[in-house]
């Protein structure tokens, strides 16, 4: 099978090797593309070096990328959080470690910390993308988020290439609901996770297959549908 699936520009690397071990091949297909916003990123540096930091959880592998580096070198290291192995991966890379989440959703990041995040401040550099019930499930444990919105996340407005495709795969709510594209008859429809499927039935699509919110996840739903 030939899966179109939602990514940035330049990433998703990996995609073709992960898709391959289940039998399929696999191409990106960008409704959205990153903007770096500099003065937020040298302010979530600044903090980090004041020691405002208890905790630092990154809600994708983007953000870990942006910021990894002076992670890495700076003389603080807070427990750092990563939302999946790519994430962590991406850590990883800049010589940073990581736990992972049990889940691949930012809702179980305070259940996961519990009563850890008591007093405790949450360094959160992530995209300009509201996530309100992240901020109030720390606050609701006695922690303090710390938000950063180092990125944002802007349109493309490009048609999504799924001529070839056997299957489009959204793996996020905002690249489904920005992306520009028409379903069509044969073409399986599926979402990554319950998150984005809960977009697309808002939008009166019912997803094919949906995942567990990891690559791995949507491939495996997509061969048991």
């Amino acid at each position: 099978m030939r899966i179109a699936i939602t990514r940035l520009p330049d990433k998703g690397r990996d995609d073709a090797e992960r898709c391959a071990r289940f039998g399929h091949d696999c191409y990106p297909v960008s409704p959205l593309r990153a903007e770096a916003y500099p003065d937020a990123q040298v302010a979530f540096v600044a903090a980090l070096e004041e020691g405002r930091f208890d905790g630092v959880f990154f809600t994708s592998a983007l953000p870990a990328e942006m910021v990894g580096p002076a992670l890495a070198h700076s003389g603080r290291r807070p427990r750092v959080i990563a939302i999946g192995p790519a994430t962590q991966a991406a850590l990883a890379r800049h010589g940073v470690e990581a736990e992972v989440l049990p889940s691949f959703y930012s809702r179980d990041f305070a259940p996961h910390l519990g009563s850890w995040l008591q007093g405790r401040t949450i360094g959160i550099p992530r995209a300009d993308v509201p996530n309100e019930p992240l901020l109030e499930a720390i606050r609701e444990r006695g922690g303090t988020p710390a938000e950063f919105r180092i990125y944002g996340l802007v349109r493309t407005d490009q048609p999504l290439d799924l001529a070839g495709a056997d299957a489009v795969l959204f793996t996020s709510a905002n690249s489904f609901s920005e992306a520009v594209w028409s379903p069509r008859q044969g073409l399986l429809v599926c979402a990554i996770g319950e998150v984005t499927a809960e977009r697309m039935r808002r939008a009166g699509i019912e997803p094919d297959a949906v995942g567990d919110g990891s690559l791995e996840g949507a491939l495996r739903a997509i061969e048991g549908r």
